[in-house]
C-alpha cells in the first residue's frame, strides 16, 4: 500500500527497513530471531539480510548479539527507538484503515450483489 511506504518514509525509514522491523516484531517462535530467519521472512539472500541488519543497527533500531548457544549465529532484538517508530506507524495505519473501511464495505457489498463498481474506490 502506498500510504504505508509514505508513512515509513516520513519517519525516515526506507520501506525494506520498515518491513524488517515488522518481521522482527512479529517473530513469535521460541527460537530467537536471527539474520537467517529474517532473510527467509523477507525473501532475500542472507548476505542482503546481513547488510540490512547492519543499517538497522547503525540507525539504532536493532541490537545484534552473538547467540550464546551457537557462536556462529547472531540474534536480533528491537530497540526502544524501533518500538516507538512502529507504534507511530501503527497509529497512522489504523487511521488510514478506518478511513478506507466505508469505501471497502461499499465495494464488497456491490460485488456481493453482483453489481459492478460504480467508480474507482481509490482514485490516484
Amino acid at each position: 500500500m502506498d500510504f504505508s511506504a509514505s508513512a515509513a518514509q516520513e519517519e525516515g525509514l526506507p520501506t525494506q527497513q520498515h518491513q524488517a522491523l515488522l518481521a522482527i516484531r512479529g517473530h513469535c517462535s521460541e527460537d530467537a530471531m536471527t539474520i537467517g530467519i529474517l532473510a527467509e521472512r523477507l525473501l532475500i539472500a542472507p548476505h542482503s539480510a546481513t547488510e540490512l541488519v547492519g543499517r538497522l543497527v547503525t540507525a539504532g533500531y536493532v541490537l545484534r548479539q552473538t547467540d550464546p548457544a551457537d557462536k556462529r549465529r547472531q540474534t536480533l532484538e528491537l530497540t526502544e527507538k524501533a518500538d516507538a517508530v512502529l507504534r507511530r506507524l501503527t497509529a497512522i495505519h489504523l487511521t488510514e484503515i478506518r478511513e478506507m473501511a466505508p469505501k471497502l464495505i461499499d465495494m464488497l457489498q456491490s460485488l456481493q450483489a453482483g453489481g459492478e463498481l460504480k467508480s474507482d474506490p481509490w482514485p490516484s
